[in-house]
């Protein structure tokens, strides 16, 4: 029975340093829990955007749980110099492993510091990648696209790629070509496109909207506009002006032309 007065011995001793370092880490993490609840609330209270409200409150209650952690171990008797050396060359290599997600991670960080976009814009990514901003997470930057579908986009691919931020002014120009046959009058259907526009209802007044002749095509006179309307209302304005001139110029008899050509045969 010697060794179990021993062992017995050693674990009444410990006991104080156990209960102080279960109590330590209890009391800590709840610390942890409000601090990072104030943070948050603070950042709302001020302003600051949702895009990266979340980012930082991880990234504190992070933070201070390795300090709470090694504090903890420190309790212990754990050396935490080694122990911080042993991490570091841990994460050493798995960053040489992960270097990849490393620079989506940095990438991130760039978005979040300059921020081309925030939540809820409509953005074209790389001239492809088209949708609403749903999150910027660490890594990915996730789009909800036109036809519902979810798009991960890695931050990577992101910051090495042109980024459209449509709706980033509040105010947007809808681009629109509509093509007339070389016999149809110009002032007409100038006067039925903005009879068009004063028809939707998300066309703003100011800028007022112009009709131009962009272009005289190989099979048509193209008719160029630029209504301006809130960033949120971009398609249902585009979708709106498209049907309705259709509908209107079949209506006034302006045809809309298909490409053609005139062959000529030498007898």
């Amino acid at each position: 029975m010697p060794d179990f007065d021993l062992l017995l011995q050693k674990a009444i001793a410990a006991a104080p340093q156990i209960i102080g370092a279960i109590l330590t880490l209890i009391i800590g993490l709840w610390i942890i829990g409000k601090i990072t609840r104030i943070v948050e609330r603070s950042m709302k209270n001020k302003g600051m955007d949702e895009t990266i409200r979340p980012f930082l409150s991880s990234l504190i209650s992070v933070g201070l749980k390795v300090m709470l952690l090694l504090t903890v171990a420190s309790m212990f008797g754990i050396e935490t110099t080694s122990f911080v050396a042993i991490f570091g060359a841990l994460a050493f290599a798995i960053g040489m492993a992960l270097q990849g997600s490393l620079g989506h991670f940095a990438s991130g960080v760039l978005l979040l510091t300059f921020r081309p976009y925030k939540v809820g814009d409509l953005v074209d990514i790389g001239g492809g990648n088209v949708g609403s901003v749903e999150a910027i997470q660490i890594f990915n930057t996730v789009l909800a696209t036109l036809d519902n579908k979810r798009l991960i986009v890695p931050n990577g691919v992101v910051t090495s790629n042109v980024i459209t931020n449509i709706s980033g002014q509040g105010e947007i120009g809808v681009e629109l070509t509509f093509g007339i046959g070389y016999n149809d009058s110009i002032d007409k259907a100038r006067a039925i496109i903005l009879r068009v526009g004063k028809e939707c209802e998300w066309i703003l007044d100011d800028p007022a909207q112009g009709v131009v002749v962009a272009e005289l095509g190989d099979s048509s006179v193209n008719l160029a506009t630029r209504p301006f309307c809130k960033s949120e209302h971009y398609w249902d304005t585009f979708f709106f002006m498209q049907e309705n001139v259709k509908k209107a110029f079949d209506a006034e008899g302006i045809s809309i032309p298909y490409p053609q050509m005139d062959v000529h045969v030498d007898k």
